[in-house]
């Protein structure tokens, strides 16, 4: 919620309270440059928004020289961090990360978002900033310390829940298209709106997000992501035509297709219901991702059959390879998370067909042998991709989930399957039979280990070692005479 209207009319001194605030207004007084706290620490403080651990600082003048005044006068702080290009300066110190910066404006070329940068006033500096909400400034100098500074109207629009730019929005997405995304996700992390002016020049300069990295476009993804309703910038990343550039696999999901009037689920919005379901229960970047990629092969291997309607056969493969191809091509990292990632969308629909028929033992062994350390994280997806409408199929499924997570806890505990390791192992198989590496050993492995899924034994080693001799005898084997 925003502070009280009236706190805004008088003096914030009182509210900056941390002590390097003291150190900041010692040091702006020394040196005698106009200093201002600007940017979302302003924005996040006036919304009372929690956890403001970055401290912004526009110098008319020097953020360097006030960067060293501050850093003589603060106990156990970090080296400062000077970069000469940009006239900046960061230190951190107690939680806090503390940035100088000369004000500067702007000026951008057709074919880049970096611009030319030069000395500009405070105004100046507050009209480059991407929306008005992030235009506020407080004063840090003697004369009006704690004062409030609203050149472009952004508390109207903070109480007004309006994402705005300072500036024509076509211009200011057109110079950084980067902006469109961070639009996007303030209107998602807030949630707020976006002004219908500024909502019209991101569809308009929609395709100039090419000019942006990948990795910067990654950041932005995963701020919407790891929101409580991602679903929201998602619906309006696809409207205003950037999630076709960014991840188009995502709107093929798009649409209904009607044969001999039989549908199929729309699958697209499904997906952000996932997502958003998917939320309430975890912060897992990762599994977010699962859950937005889990149905994306489903287009690929969309298929009309006269008896049965539409299918989807096999689109949990198709979407898994799809996975690596998506994670490349946004430079999102592809080691171990995006192989967790694949393995999410692969068995995304295993627990799904074990909720809708009778649970065997078997069935559930092999779920979690083969899930292994993602079993907790894959039964979590798979609830949330249960959207249905109808009250006595979710019902059903919830509660046929409720009998899956106990005859898991019943079968983890007889049986040990989850990160199975086999009671006999392939050099106690060649011992015993006095073989050296081959084909036969493996078999008899396999065995042993159908036969523990299946429940045909107990997960022990007197069962396996009978299964042992029995198989390799049928197999024309004999123990080794020298050792048994």
């Amino acid at each position: 919620m925003l502070l009280d209207p009236k706190i805004l009319k008088v003096n914030f001194k009182n509210i900056l309270t941390n002590p390097i605030f003291k150190v900041l207004k010692e040091s702006v007084t020394e040196i005698n440059l106009k200093s201002y706290l600007v940017g979302g620490f302003v924005r996040d403080l006036l919304i009372e928004r929690q956890n403001k651990k970055d401290i912004d600082i526009v110098v008319v003048g020097s953020g360097i020289e006030l960067a060293n005044k501050v850093k003589k006068k603060l106990k156990n702080s970090s080296k400062i961090q000077i970069f000469k290009s940009y006239g900046t300066a960061m230190l951190k110190w107690k939680g806090l990360t503390i940035e100088f910066v000369g004000s500067r404006k702007e000026s951008y070329s057709s074919n880049s978002r970096n611009p030319k940068i030069s000395f500009g006033t405070l105004h100046e500096d507050l009209q480059r900033r991407d929306f008005t909400i992030n235009t506020l400034a407080i004063s840090l100098n003697r004369e009006n310390y704690g004062s409030l500074i609203d050149p472009f109207k952004g508390v109207l629009d903070l109480k007004n829940k309006i994402i705005k730019t300072p500036l024509d929005p076509i211009k200011t997405f057109s110079d950084d298209p980067l902006r469109m995304l961070r639009a996007i996700r303030f209107c998602t992390q807030l949630n707020f709106k976006i002004e219908s002016n500024s909502l019209q020049a991101i569809k308009e300069n929609s395709d100039r997000i090419s000019i942006i990295t990948n990795e910067r476009i990654v950041v932005e993804l995963n701020k919407i992501i790891e929101t409580e309703n991602p679903s929201k910038g998602f619906i309006i990343l696809e409207k205003t035509g950037l999630l076709k550039n960014l991840i188009p696999e995502l709107t093929n999901l798009k649409g209904v297709e009607e044969v001999e009037g039989k549908t199929h689920k729309e699958n697209f919005f499904h997906t952000l219901e996932v997502v958003d379901n998917i939320s309430k229960h975890t912060n897992n970047i990762w599994l977010k991702w699962a859950a937005l990629l889990h149905d994306i092969g489903k287009p690929l291997t969309k298929k009309f059959n006269k008896k049965v309607g539409w299918t989807f056969h096999g689109h949990e493969s198709v979407g898994a390879k799809m996975v690596y191809r998506i994670f490349k091509r946004l430079k999102m990292p592809l080691n171990e998370k995006m192989k967790y990632v694949q393995r999410l969308v692969f068995m995304s629909s295993r627990p799904i067909i074990l909720s809708e028929s009778e649970v065997t033992d078997a069935a559930v062994r092999r779920l979690v042998f083969d899930s292994g350390e993602l079993l907790e994280d894959l039964i979590c997806l798979c609830e949330a991709d249960i959207t249905t409408k109808n009250p006595k199929r979710f019902q059903k499924y919830h509660e046929n989930f409720k009998i899956i997570r106990e005859k898991i806890r019943v079968v983890e505990e007889r049986d040990r399957i989850r990160n199975f390791q086999p009671p006999i192992s392939g050099k106690k198989i060649m011992e015993y039979f006095g073989l050296k590496p081959c084909k036969k050993v493996g078999i008899i492995k396999e065995t042993i280990k159908e036969a523990i899924l299946e429940g045909e034994i107990s997960n022990k080693y007197s069962d396996a070692f009978t299964l042992m001799k029995k198989k390799g005898s049928e197999m024309g084997l004999k123990p080794d005479e020298n050792k048994f």
